[in-house]
């Protein structure tokens, strides 16, 4: 058994395995936004609430998704193996593992946008509808205007789950507080860095949604203000 590392080469571990849970949190949640975002909505816009109903094309896009995202982490993980060498010329370290990250936060990200502009009031689109306004327009302007908050939290929930997926990528050197939790605590013996490693994961997970609750809540606070 080896011997207990001190605290202060502990906080040395911690430090920079935290910065690159972080990088592939945020990283990942970006490219998640920027493909699912989209992709939620043309999932909306073809289904039967939708502004252009389409049935089979709805049921393909929303069974890709689905069977994406039931699709386990550590197995997607061994599955994108390849395209993440070919796009950062290794399977390993924080950088490979935004990779099965993003493509993981894309189709999960989609299904709660999809929801998201459900949920808004089918009036205030019946009424844009009535003004002679363009599909594009009304998208942008009441539906995702609408849904705003609800986006907001859908972010948060995205970054929370992708906080869960970035440690399971430490149990295959993906890097960060995962791999430091299993390598230099678990498999080292070393309760010291696998608790403060996990406790940090918590607080980056309480901290992402304290962030974001406020920010729902100053998005919330300016829609009433607009609305009145």
């Amino acid at each position: 058994m080896s011997d207990v590392t001190p605290w202060s080469e502990v906080l040395e571990l911690v430090r920079p395995a935290t910065v690159e849970t972080l990088y592939m949190v945020l990283m990942s949640t970006l490219v998640g936004v920027v493909g699912g975002l989209p992709l939620g909505v043309w999932l909306h816009m073809t289904s039967p609430v939708g502004l252009t109903p389409k049935p089979l094309l709805h049921r393909v896009l929303g069974a890709i998704v689905d069977v994406t995202r039931s699709i386990p982490f550590v197995v997607l993980l061994v599955v994108v193996g390849s395209l993440t060498r070919l796009l950062m010329g290794q399977a390993f370290g924080s950088s490979a593992a935004i990779v099965p990250l993003a493509i993981a936060a894309v189709p999960f990200f989609a299904r709660l946008t999809s929801n998201a502009l459900r949920e808004v009031d089918s009036a205030i689109v019946e009424a844009a509808v009535t003004t002679g306004a363009g599909k594009f327009r009304i998208v942008w302007t009441v539906l995702l205007s609408e849904a705003r908050a609800a986006l907001v939290g859908a972010i948060g929930v995205t970054m929370l789950a992708l906080i869960g997926y970035a440690a399971m990528a430490g149990a295959i050197a993906g890097g960060g507080l995962g791999a430091t939790a299993i390598l230099d605590g678990y498999n080292a013996y070393d309760d010291r860095v696998l608790y403060v490693s996990v406790v940090l994961l918590g607080v980056l997970a309480w901290g992402m949604q304290l962030i974001t609750d406020w920010v729902t809540k100053l998005v919330d606070r300016r829609r009433a203000a607009t609305n009145v």
